[in-house]
This record gives C-alpha cells, structure tokens and sequence, in this order.
C-alpha cells in the first residue's frame, strides 16, 4: 500500500541551558494540522514519549545467532577426530550417512519454507530495505499525531506489530497554548529524536510545535520539501484497524497500582525462563487482592495495594510478557495502571494514568501472534447493516465536536444505539475512527488521507469469505432465545462434509462476547484468531432474516 509523504524539512529539537524547543513538521499533503504551546508537565512527558519510542524500536522476534565462526570451527574439528578415530573406509561411511541425513533435513526445510516462507519473506524483506536506505524511516516506521478540542496523542507500532502504543496528552499538559488545527497527521520524527528528549529538564522551558508553517506552501519554496514514498506492508494498516476494533470488545478490568508493575519487572528482569509454559496467570477473586502466577515457576505475586473489584472468580493467562518491560519507565510518574483482558490468549491493554496523561500499551494474544496476521477481532464486532447516508450523518456529527458517545449521538440523531454502533464500527474498521479506552467515546482519526481499500483491508480473512459462501448458499439455519439481556443464537451450518452446531452469544451492543462450534478450526484455536466461518456464518444468518423480515 503506497503513501506518499511531503514534510517542511525536517522535525527538530534544539536544547541549551534556558530551554528546549520541539518542532515537529507534519506532512504537508494532508489537511492542515498544527499545535503550538509550551510544556507544563516536562518530566512526565519525557518520560511518557521515551516509553513511545520504546515500543516504536521493540523487535522480539527471534533473531538466529551467527554461527558461521562456529561451523568453520566444528568443521575443522571433524576432520581431526575422523582422520584420528577412524579408517578411511569408516570415514567413508560416516561421510555418507552425514550427507544422506543433511539431505533430509534440507528438504524438511525446503517444504517449510514453501509453506509460510513467502509471506515472512516479502514482511521483512520491506524492513531490511529500509535499514539500508533510509534507517530513520526504518527506525520509526509510523508516526501518527492527532489534535483535538481537548487533547493531543501519538500512536505508533512495535517493529514485529505484537505492540500498539498511544500516550494521549490533555491540554492540561501544556501551557501558553497560542494556536491548534484539528486533525490526523504523520509527522516526521527520525531516530535522533529521542536523544534530545532526554534532555527536557522542569528547570528549562520547553517549547512544542506541530509547525502550523509547514502548510502555507510556496512554488519557489519546493526545494525546502523533503517528500516520501513510502510502501506500507497492509499488515501495518490493518494492525491499527484491529487495535481499534479489539478495544470496542467487552473485558475484564481492573486496576494495579504502579508498584505491582515493578514488582513484576523485576521478576522478569532477574529470572529468564529456558522453556514454557511462559504466561502470566492473573487471579480474580471478588474482594480480594489480585494474585499474579508467573509460569513456569509458578511463583505467585500477591498485589496486596490492588483489590479486585468485579464480581465473578476469574483466571485469565496472557502471554509475551516480556512486552510489559515497556512500563518500567512510567512506573516513578504513573498514579495507577488500568487492565483490561479480553480474554485468554487474548489481546490486553495496560493504561498508565498520569493524571493529565495516559499511556496506553496493547498488547496481542502473544508476541509471534502480531495484531494484523491473525487477529480477526473486527469479525467480533457489531456486524449491522446501515446505509450509507446513516453512516455519514453519524460520521459528521461526531466530527463536529470530534468526540462523543454513543449515548450522545443516540440523542442527538434520534437513532436507535444499535444503528449508531454499527456506523462507528465501521468508521473504525475503515481507519477513521478510533475508540478512547479509557474515557468511552469515539474519537475522528484518519489514519490516512485518502480512503482505504476496505475490502482488501476487512475482508482479508478467510473465514469472512467462507462464511458469505455458506450464507449464499443458504446453509445455516439458526434459533434464538434471550438470556440475561444477551441474544443466543444457535445454529446448524452444512459444510462441505458434514453438519456443524454452533453458537454465538450477542451482547446489546451487538458484539460476539462467546461462541462455539464443532469443526476443527475452533478446537484448535477457540477465539484467538477470530471466530471460525461457521460461527460468523450462524452471526450473518441473524442479520440476512432481519433484511428479509424488513423487505417483506
């Protein structure tokens, strides 16, 4: 997917003894965007954007050592023990059997590589060309910045896209505010960026521009432009469309106070496992403090400051915990950290709150498993049908004050709730809309400045496919019933070969909060890659009898 960037020179960060200036400049073919102020919470800051940075450069996907000095060694080694322990004809033998199980291993190999080699390849070979032509651009893939009414966030992704970052910044963060634009925008922000940050002292005044000038352009002036092409993988656009719709999805909360993060950081600094299981097990008990199991020692932490405020016993494991070392920077400025699991084997989010600004880190269902590959979560979301025009007159009264409820919009259109969420689903699966955790609204962000392809982008998945297949071949027949204010649907979907129950349990905010089914590909991974095609296809049958109920 190719973008096209146009900056006014470069972003800098100029420091001396009486103070900084940070002044980042935003790409000049999108809609004007600018903000101009000062510092008020330095230290905090510092530390909150270096924790950014931290998870911009996080890589931990596992790099095979050289073991090319190795190899010539042991090579030399083999002749010695073989011309000493050995006759020639035995020499022979042991040379022959060597190559014949080489053999095998290399076509082991071979047949893995023609199985998933291709897409690993084309994925990283994008990164290796970076590195080598521009290592800015590689170092700091995908700065995003969004100005609103209210506040200013960054987000950004980690290099193997398992770890989403955002630190949104309340105006209270700032001060002498002279000017803003509002709006989404990438901004250029190179790799020695992050040195200067470390200089931002409370003693120095600091200044913060999104430089307004960089959009009153001139002909004579081109020469000034540093313009870029760049080919995103669709995998980094659809990693923030899944963020998006994975945080739309019922789940476990709870807070931890800032301390118990450092107790668990320090575990993980001081022990590292040499095999698994590798989760981490949190215990939810109504009343009581959390407990946190750390496999596969099953050392178990006790979070005596953080009590467990829900209302059923929950055991919930995570893994790639090792992602959570990115906290450790917040934890001096940090007032309370605010969890929430979706689940086992499920994307969290951990939200430092620091007063006036929160850091948000999501986090995939494990770190081999990024969010764009094989996450699926805007299969899970409300999947109604709004026509057009409804869907942009919810888009633009949402853009009028940039954020709202859902409660809000439903006053104020006179639309039903199920219809608003339907059309903010699919603004946010189609990049221009973005749920805020941590205060419940949705707010505008467009993630590019032309239209996605939404087709290639949501209906990648193969499962969506096969279940559209099923559905126009009208093989899902379906029952539902109410319990506890969550619709059950149950159904029998006909496959190619035989018959398969399911069921999908639908909240009132029409998200699949539990499902099931018989066929293998539920078994093998329940919900952690999405629901399989059955289950989507019993979800989809609902919604083709209510079309047809209203067209009749």
């Amino acid at each position: 997917m190719l973008f096209d960037y146009k900056y006014a020179g470069n972003s800098t960060v100029s420091s001396d003894t009486h103070g900084t200036a940070m002044s980042f400049a935003p790409d000049t073919l999108r809609d004007p965007v600018a903000f101009v102020g000062k510092l008020n919470k330095k230290v905090a800051f510092r530390e909150a954007i270096s924790a950014l940075h931290d998870v911009v450069v996080s890589d931990l996907r596992f790099k095979p050592k050289d073991k090319t000095a190795y190899k010539e060694w042991a090579a030399e080694q083999e002749k010695l023990w073989l011309s000493e322990y050995m006759s020639q004809s035995q020499v022979e033998e042991v040379r022959t059997r060597l190559a014949e199980v080489r053999a095998e291993l290399q076509h082991i190999r071979a047949e893995k590589e023609r199985i998933s080699g291709p897409f690993n390849k084309a994925k990283r070979s994008y990164f290796d060309y970076l590195y080598s032509k521009d290592k800015d651009a590689w170092f700091v893939l995908d700065p995003v910045i969004t100005v609103h009414p209210d506040e200013v966030f960054f987000e950004c992704f980690s290099q193997d896209e398992s770890s989403y970052g955002k630190l949104s910044c309340n105006y209270n963060v700032f001060t002498g505010i002279s000017e803003f634009a509002c709006g989404t925008t990438n901004i250029d922000y190179s790799a020695a960026l992050y040195g200067e940050f470390q200089k931002i002292r409370n003693y120095k005044d600091t200044s913060f521009v999104i430089d307004p000038s960089g959009f009153e352009t001139q002909t004579t002036n081109e020469a000034t432009y540093k313009e870029v092409k760049i080919d995103l993988p669709d995998s980094w656009v659809r990693g923030f469309l899944q963020v998006s719709s994975a945080m739309t999805l019922p789940a476990t909360t709870f807070e931890l106070h800032p301390m118990d993060i450092y107790s668990l950081c320090q575990y993980l600094r001081r022990f590292k496992e040499q095999e698994g299981p590798r989760a981490l097990r949190f215990v939810l008990e109504p009343g009581k403090p959390i407990q946190l199991v750390i496999e596969p020692w099953y050392e178990t932490l006790t979070f005596h400051r953080s009590v467990y405020t829900g209302n059923d016993n929950r055991t919930i494991r995570i893994w790639g915990r090792r992602r959570l070392l990115t906290l450790e920077r917040l934890i001096p400025v940090a007032k309370k950290i605010r969890v929430a699991l979706l689940g086992s084997g499920l994307p969290s989010f951990f939200m430092a709150d620091m007063d006036d600004m929160t850091f948000t880190l999501g986090l995939s269902g494990w770190t081999s498993n990024d969010w764009s590959r094989a996450g699926n979560f805007d299969l899970m979301a409300p999947r109604g049908h709004v026509d057009l025009l409804t869907k942009q007159t919810v888009f633009n009264a949402l853009r009028e004050n940039w954020k709202a409820s859902v409660e809000d919009l439903t006053a104020k259109l006179s639309l039903s709730s199920a219809t608003v969420i339907a059309a903010l689903t699919a603004y946010t699966q189609a990049g221009r809309v973005i749920y805020d955790l941590k205060n419940g609204v949705y707010r505008v962000r467009e993630l590019t400045q032309d239209p996605l392809d939404f087709n290639a982008l949501r209906f990648s998945s193969e499962q969506e496919r096969m279940a559209s297949e099923l559905i126009a071949q009208a093989a899902v027949k379906i029952n539902t019933h109410v319990e506890n204010e969550t619709l059950h649907i149950t159904g029998k979907v006909k496959g190619k070969k035989e018959t398969y129950n399911t069921l999908a349990v639908i909240d009132k905010d029409q998200r699949l909060i539990k499902a099931s089914c018989e066929c293998s590909f539920y078994n093998a991974n329940q919900l952690t890659q999405g629901p399989c095609e059955h289950i989507l296809a019993t979800r989809m049958a609902l919604h083709a009898n209510v079309l047809a109920i209203n067209n009749n």
